[in-house]
């Protein structure tokens, strides 16, 4: 019997995607599930929620809840551990990493990964995560941690470093990208083969094809009609220049470089259709949907649950049949990708079967997608290093090494904004000398 516990299980509708994926795997129906959240609210809905679609289905799973008080009772004897948490939330957290940049100038459109806000959520959630770690290592192991929460490469790279926790980053970007790429363009979706090798939410379509055939010629020759460019239009551009298409999407794409959101070419923002301040909006519709989706999972009507492509449940399948999946993982850089420094956590296709998870080797990236990645993995790297040694200069020189943020402002402005956001974090912030 496996025991799945969901670290962030206030996430109630990806709580729902991973866990009632798998009671829908015969190897699973009787695992031991373990909530846990800080939230007692959100924990109690999911409980529900859970139990309902286990009742549903017909499984045998067993469901408890635990604060994250109790995280010590929750992990002992984990098979497998899902992260998902957000810490601070939108607020105070998000709003604070939108609203002290732009006071600066310094705008931004999702902000969880890179960027100055990417900077500050992986300081706040790293040292969280770490704590968290620690128990795992003492009440669990051997069990396997998928990190879902952003920044994933951050976050998953300070886990890898810090501690012995065997983990995994997963992100939805990789699995979706060339059925979503041909989808775009409208070329057929059937029988596609890819490539896909980088970090996460700069991973590079390396490789496509249809029936064999390669459909990069295709693609770019409708990428840069006007019918089509305008629907991807920032990744139709960094295709244009560097020669592939990135995983995530336009707008997360416009922050991580230096090209897109300009104060001295503000015309940019309308002719690569850039939507500043997105991430706060999905927030708020979020909450708003959050607010009408608890009375009716309390209600506790039967809950149908499809099986989705979420990769969660599948590598615990796999480890526990044998039966082998392969998917996108942020992992260590044990030179699989040859270009890129070996501290990065690099995003590659992985093996998952008894043995656990194995990453495949890639080789060189194009050395101009190599030296994109770099300049993000400076950032990450110099992040990750503050957050283990709580020196601030370091987290001065990750945002002046940020692309975005070293292309809008001063290093006088730079050093005074972080100032300004550490102080307004307050106690989500350890303290930084």
């Amino acid at each position: 019997m496996a025991k799945i516990v969901f670290l962030g299980a206030g996430s109630t509708i990806f709580a729902r995607s991973v866990l009632g994926d798998s009671l829908h795997v015969p190897a699973l129906r009787d695992a031991e599930i373990a909530l846990v959240d800080v939230d007692p609210d959100r924990l109690n809905v999911s409980e529900v929620m859970v139990k309902n679609i286990n009742r549903t289905l017909g499984a045998k799973a067993t469901v408890h809840s635990y604060l994250g008080s109790e995280a010590a009772a929750a992990f002992r004897g984990a098979d497998y551990i899902v992260n998902a948490i957000q810490v601070g939330g939108y607020e105070p957290s998000t709003v604070i990493d939108f609203e002290i940049p732009k006071k600066y100038g310094l705008r931004q459109t999702i902000a969880d990964t890179l960027g100055i806000g990417g900077i500050f959520r992986a300081l706040r959630t790293i040292p969280v995560m770490l704590d968290y770690c620690r128990i795992i290592e003492q009440e669990a192991p051997d069990a396997l941690l998928l990190n879902y929460s952003n920044p994933m490469a951050m976050l998953t790279g300070a886990i890898l470093r810090a501690t012995g926790v065997k983990t995994v980053g997963l992100c939805h970007s990789v699995q979706v990208c060339a059925s979503h790429l041909c989808g775009e363009l409208d070329l057929p979706t059937d029988d596609l083969q890819w490539k896909i090798a980088g970090i996460n939410h700069m991973g590079w379509l390396l490789e496509i094809s249809r029936h064999g055939e390669d459909l990069y010629p295709e693609i770019k020759r409708r990428a840069a009609l006007p019918e089509y460019n305008a629907r991807d239009a920032v990744r139709f551009e960094v295709m244009k220049w560097f020669g592939y298409y990135v995983t995530e999407s336009s707008e997360h794409m416009s922050e991580y470089v230096p090209w897109f959101i300009r104060n001295d070419a503000p015309e940019l923002i309308d002719r690569f259709h850039v939507p500043l301040d997105e991430y706060p909006r999905r927030c708020v519709r979020q909450i708003e949907r959050w607010e009408g989706m608890r009375a009716e999972l309390l209600a506790d009507h039967p809950i149908a649950h499809e099986r989705g492509h979420e990769y969660a449940s599948y590598i615990f399948e796999a480890i526990e049949t044998g039966q082998p999946f392969t998917f996108g993982g942020n992992v260590r850089n044990t030179n699989l990708i040859t270009n890129l420094p070996p501290q990065a956590t690099v995003e590659v296709m992985c093996v998952a079967d008894r043995s656990g998870v194995t990453p495949t080797y890639v080789g060189d990236l194009p050395a101009q997608c190599a030296a994109l990645n770099r300049t993000s993995i400076n950032v990450q790297d110099l992040t990750i290093e503050a957050a283990l040694t709580l020196r601030k200069d370091a987290i001065y020189q990750a945002a002046m090494l940020d692309p975005h943020t070293a292309a809008q402002l001063t290093i006088d402005q730079i050093v005074a904004m972080c100032d300004d956001l550490i102080a307004a974090h307050g106690n989500y912030l350890p303290a930084y000398h």
